[in-house]
């Protein structure tokens, strides 16, 4: 298990460096869209590649900061449902959604796409747009980010049978402040609260 540990820590490394560098990703397409609506506006000179540019950036930071989300238990989850059961049950469902979900997800959606992006290099398959650009690169993006999201979720999957076997601290608990779901959840156990109280008062009057 502390072999599996030392694995979970080099990609958990990982996926910290790879979406600090995305993150520039998104200051280049403020700045290129920046400079395409002043090239537009003052010289009226404007490209296709320019606006597919900005879809590309996009494209690579929500797909390659995939796995620096999950990191950051950042991604959509189910507290509100989850929060009623023990700490153990949530990491049970946790291990299940990672083996029979997620994981299975992205590999399907590795395979799919693979064809799709060696057909786009292979004829050098370009945007059919004016001035637009290839679209290998793009579309390599799709499994790329899934691989990212995979082996996240497999640091994932080693660090919640860790915590079942007593060895780390809970891994699903965000760093920081509490997650809109478990606020969320919260509300709504003091509304459940508020309104048996309520009842127990108007019963007693």
């Amino acid at each position: 298990m502390n072999f599996l540990m030392a694995i979970s820590k080099r990609i958990d490394a990982f996926s910290e460096w790879m979406g600090r560098w995305v993150a520039w990703l998104v200051l280049l397409a403020v700045l290129i869209s920046a400079g395409n609506a002043v090239m537009r506006k003052a010289f009226n000179m404007s490209s296709n590649g320019f606006l597919e540019i900005q879809w590309y950036l996009f494209a690579a930071v929500f797909l390659l900061a995939s796995g620096y989300t999950l990191l950051r238990q950042e991604h959509v989850r189910i507290d509100v449902i989850s929060g009623r059961f023990s700490k153990r049950t949530q990491i049970w469902i946790d291990i299940i959604g990672l083996c029979v979900f997620l994981l299975p997800f992205a590999l399907i959606i590795i395979r799919l796409s693979m064809p799709l992006v060696l057909n786009a290099y292979a004829t050098q398959e370009v945007s059919s747009n004016a001035g637009g650009l290839l679209r290998w690169p793009v579309f390599a993006l799709l499994p790329l980010g899934m691989l990212v999201l995979s082996i996240q979720a497999v640091s994932e999957l080693i660090k919640r049978i860790a915590f079942l076997k007593g060895m780390i601290p809970d891994p699903s608990k965000k760093a920081g402040s509490k997650t809109a779901e478990e606020e969320l959840a919260e509300f709504l156990q003091q509304k459940e609260v508020a309104a048996r109280e309520a009842a127990l008062l108007g019963a007693q009057k």
